[in-house]
């Protein structure tokens, strides 16, 4: 091994100039001879470090509130037509365009409801009206010949409608002389509503339990 010049210095070992041939196989001897890594160990190994690698404790999700459903009474509430109005829970509107067989029913442009019962007699009716801010029109509209208006006109503001209410004598029955219409502007449609009842003092009330629970689409 004449060409292999092998220099030993303290804590080193140096190779000088080795043909690539020698130096591959050293290599290939040192491997050789070096012991063979456990394959349990390295799994071991693996499996600490990924243990390791994992936060020291991760918190819980913040959980998604359900959304709490909110109570809707619907007894003594009647939806159609794109709105919603109160009435009295032991009576039901019905569409008097068609009961009448006229040639449509109501619908979201105009219509005219009524319910009855032994003690109170009332209706709804509506129509468009862009541009109206005074509902005092409906109240001509809604109010017959055989009705009176007493006492004074009541108008307010009720949630940015324009109302209006005044309370009425009627011929038109004399089991329900007395009673009260209102009316007021919702969106593009005006509104009115009256009542025919035994009892001159609860024509107000009823009125503002209908209108209490009134909404309509804009």
């Amino acid at each position: 091994m004449d060409d292999l010049n092998i220099g030993f210095v303290p804590n080193k070992c140096i190779i000088g100039h080795m043909p690539r041939q020698a130096l591959v196989l050293i290599i290939l001897i040192i491997s050789a001879c070096a012991p063979k890594p456990d394959p349990n160990i390295q799994i071991q190994v693996a499996v600490l470090s990924t243990l390791t690698a994992l936060p020291a404790s991760t918190s819980a999700p913040i959980p998604s509130p359900y959304p709490t459903p909110t109570p809707f009474n619907l007894a003594g509430l009647f939806c159609e037509y794109q709105f919603c109005i109160g009435h009295p829970v032991d009576m039901a509107f019905f569409d008097v365009n068609a009961q009448s067989g006229a040639t449509s029913s109501s619908n979201y442009s105009q219509g005219l409801l009524a319910a009855f019962s032994e003690n109170l007699f009332i209706q709804v009716m509506w129509q468009l009206a862009s541009g109206s801010t005074d509902p005092q029109f409906m109240l001509d509209l809604i109010l017959d010949d055989v009705d009176t208006r007493t006492g004074t006109l009541d108008v307010k503001l009720i949630r940015d409608m324009n109302v209006v209410f005044t309370p009425i004598t009627t011929t038109a029955t004399t089991v329900l002389p007395f009673g009260g219409a209102g009316a007021w502007i919702c969106g593009e449609r005006a509104f009115a509503w009256k009542v025919y009842s035994s009892q001159a003092e609860n024509a107000q009330s009823l009125f503002d339990a209908a209108l209490d629970r009134f909404q309509c689409n804009r």
